[in-house]
């Protein structure tokens, strides 16, 4: 699957930390960095843009914020290693909130939004290239848009200057042969842009889903170390760059990470496939109530946690 168009981006930290308020060391934050760096990763995506307004710093770690300050205790004083990313939810983020690109450490701003979103995305995107970032939207939740709506947004994606759209497997509710149709679909409706994939771990199909993205076409792939997550998390990143076949992809410096960051990490916080993400995945549903069971003494009670929610939805 050698494609030198492909290009990787790691969402270790930024997906990672939805599991912890993003309170990770600032010694781990550099291992992953570095190791990234090492393994040839194209992008870190290092975590989120967020106003103050909107979050707690006392609550939530840097890399809810992603300030300069912050940036720079990773970096050092030494050339940058590899391209940062951060993400942007619309309503979470205020434009004087996000530095030119010139006085910042990131390279890439990727605005996440649903579909009733779209222009508000499309006009923060267009604000972060006029500030010097490079940009993505990534279209959330797709599982759950009408393909009136879908076509829609579509037509508004080609209008604008975002050059990548991500299609995202949100609730991990796809089979390959949903990415396989949409990522057409994506490519035809969207001349001259890139189409890059998300997809999340429910059913156990964040890496075949990723594949399945490869063959009909997206160059631009998300991944994290051991799969690490929200919930079920997402496609490993170890397991990526060796199915990928380029040269330039180290595996060794991402297995030395996870032995030495990322497991104890999993004894800290849960991650990865179970029942309860079963559940919402094949429902297509949100993961909020899997969370909610799965942080609760109930966790193991996943018989009562299936019938619960087939009775909601009045299946049997």
């Amino acid at each position: 699957m050698f494609r030198k168009e492909i290009k990787v981006i790691d969402c270790t930290v930024r997906d990672g930390g939805l599991m912890n308020k993003w309170q990770f060391s600032d010694n781990f934050v550099k291992n992953v960095y570095n190791a990234l760096a090492d393994a040839g990763v194209d992008y870190m995506e290092i975590g989120y843009l967020s106003s103050k307004s909107a979050f707690d710093v006392k609550e939530f770690g840097p890399w809810k914020f992603c300030f300069e300050k912050d940036l720079k205790k990773i970096i050092g004083d030494n050339e940058k290693r590899i391209k940062l990313s951060a993400m942007a939810d619309i309503g979470r983020i205020e434009l004087e909130d996000i530095p030119l690109a010139s006085e910042s450490s990131l390279d890439m701003v990727r605005v996440a939004c649903y579909v009733h979103q779209i222009d508000k995305a499309i006009a923060l995107a267009h604000h972060c290239q006029d500030k010097g970032y490079e940009t993505t939207i990534n279209l959330m939740a797709v599982s759950t848009v009408g393909l009136r709506e879908l076509n829609e947004s579509l037509e508004d994606l080609n209008k604008s200057q975002v050059p990548i759209v991500y299609l995202v497997d949100s609730f991990g509710a796809f089979y390959s042969e949903d990415i396989d149709t949409l990522a057409k679909k994506y490519i035809e409706r969207l001349p001259g842009k890139t189409i890059g994939g998300h997809f999340h771990n429910n059913q156990q199909l964040a890496f075949a889903n990723t594949i399945a993205s490869i063959i009909s076409g997206a160059n631009c792939l998300d991944a994290t170390l051991y799969g690490i997550g929200r919930g079920a998390g997402n496609c490993p990143l170890e397991l990526l760059l060796s199915f990928l076949k380029n040269p330039k992809f180290k595996v060794r410096p991402l297995i030395k990470c996870i032995e030495e960051d990322i497991f104890p990490w999993s004894k800290k916080i849960e991650w990865g496939y179970s029942i309860p993400y079963m559940v919402t995945g094949t429902m297509n549903q949100h993961p909020r109530t899997a969370m909610a069971i799965m942080e609760s003494d109930k966790k193991n009670n996943v018989l009562e946690y299936y019938d619960e929610i087939n009775n909601s939805v009045g299946v049997f």
